[in-house]
């Protein structure tokens, strides 16, 4: 018997739960965010129907994440077939793709979820999160490194810097989708927003190193 509209597998369950999901991670964190508020949020009457749909919440935020990557690659990977190797090309097409989901109140929720998983990416350990394997986006952290390796910089200085790159990218994201959606004026305009947003990024990547001699410890 198919089971009713609130039932755990009726038809868009599993959209539903993810747009609840997606609301609730923004607002009361990753870690802090309450399954059972995702539930009664999407209308589900079945205390398990995350672990029904996505086995945890993990899985759960995966999926979340999954669509905003989806959406993302939309808009980087014709950027990044079309733009050069410095630095600055490359994060100015990568601020733009991530910028893209301050248009919608979906996207500013998941800029808010998703910079608090910056350092998940895989940057550190130079092995993608299995979310990004293949994407345009991990395709471009390729070309950051390589880029900074041409100029000079060490290959543990390169995975930190892009590691704290992306997690500056992040943050000024989320916190600009933040005002966005309290209704708050932010105090530059989006466009001067993004290309400082742009430089200051450029700036962090290339700023010059010093050569610390190795001591044992």
């Amino acid at each position: 018997m198919a089971r009713t509209r609130t039932g755990t597998a009726g038809p868009g369950t599993r959209e539903k739960l993810i747009r609840a999901a997606e609301e609730i991670f923004a607002a009361q964190g990753v870690d802090g965010a309450q399954l059972r508020d995702v539930v009664k949020l999407a209308g589900q009457s079945n205390p398990s129907a995350v672990q029904y749909h996505f086995g945890s919440r993990a899985g759960l935020l995966d999926a979340v994440m999954a669509g905003r990557q989806q959406r993302t690659e939309q808009v980087l990977a014709p950027l990044l077939d079309g733009c050069g190797d410095s630095v600055r090309d490359l994060v100015t097409a990568l601020v733009a793709a991530e910028a893209s989901e301050l248009a919608t109140d979906r996207g500013r929720r998941c800029l808010r979820v998703s910079a608090q998983l910056s350092h998940e990416s895989g940057v550190r350990s130079g092995i993608p999160h299995p979310t990004l394997a293949g994407t345009a986006y991990w395709r471009l952290i390729e070309r950051v490194e390589a880029a900074l390796g041409r100029d000079g910089l060490p290959e543990p200085l390169r995975r930190e810097r892009l590691d704290l790159a992306l997690t500056l990218v992040g943050a000024a994201l989320a916190d600009r989708a933040r005002q966005y959606l309290a209704g708050v004026t932010p105090l530059t305009g989006q466009h001067v927003f993004l290309a400082d947003l742009v430089e200051t990024t450029t700036a962090l990547l290339g700023a010059p190193h010093t050569h610390v001699p190795h001591t044992p410890s």
